[in-house]
C-alpha cells in the first residue's frame, strides 16, 4: 500500500496504468494471504466448545470492519480542495494519497495484531489452559473415572 500512496503523485499524472497495475496486485496479495486468517485465526484460538459462537461473532465483526473502511476510505479519498458546489454528495477529505497512507497504517497494524496471537504448537485450547484437566478432576472426585484421551492418531493401540 505504502508503493501506492507514497509516490502517488507520479501515479497519478505520469503513469496512471502502472498505478490500476499496483493497486491490483496491492488487492490480489491482499486477499491472497492475509485474507486467510479471517478464518483460519478465529478457528485456532476459541475453545472448542464457544469456537462456532465466537467465529460468527468474529466474522460479524470483520464484516462491520469492512463496511465502515469502504464507506470511511470513500468520504476519507476526497480530494481537501474541492468546494461543495463540485460535488455536492461528499464532503472534503484527506485526499486519495493520505487516505492511502492511512490505510497502510491501518494495514500495518493488522499486520502486529496478527503477530501477537499465541501460536498454540499443535495443542488444543482445551490442553493449553488446563480445562480438561479441572473436568478430569471434578470426575475423579465424584467418584467417576476420568476418560482416555481420544486422538486415534497420537493414542497408543492397546
Amino acid at each position: 500500500m505504502f508503493a501506492i500512496a507514497i509516490p502517488y503523485q507520479h501515479w497519478k499524472s505520469h503513469n496512471p496504468t502502472g498505478f490500476l497495475v499496483m493497486y491490483s496486485l496491492t488487492f490480489f496479495f491482499a486477499n491472497f494471504g492475509p485474507n486467510s486468517t479471517t478464518f483460519i485465526v478465529p478457528a485456532e484460538i476459541f475453545p472448542a466448545r464457544l469456537r462456532s459462537t465466537c467465529h460468527g461473532i468474529s466474522a460479524a465483526a470483520g464484516k462491520a470492519g469492512a463496511i465502515v473502511g469502504a464507506f470511511g476510505f470513500l468520504y476519507a479519498s476526497q480530494d481537501p480542495q474541492q468546494s461543495l458546489r463540485e460535488n455536492p454528495m461528499y464532503p472534503k477529505g484527506l485526499g486519495m494519497q493520505r487516505a492511502l497512507l492511512l490505510l497502510g497504517c491501518v494495514n500495518a497494524l493488522g499486520m502486529l495484531f496478527t503477530f501477537l496471537v499465541p501460536e498454540p504448537k499443535g495443542k488444543s485450547l482445551e490442553e493449553l489452559s488446563g480445562e480438561n484437566e479441572a473436568e478430569n478432576g471434578a470426575m475423579e472426585m465424584h467418584g467417576r473415572p476420568a476418560p482416555p484421551e481420544t486422538c486415534p492418531i497420537a493414542s497408543p493401540q492397546v
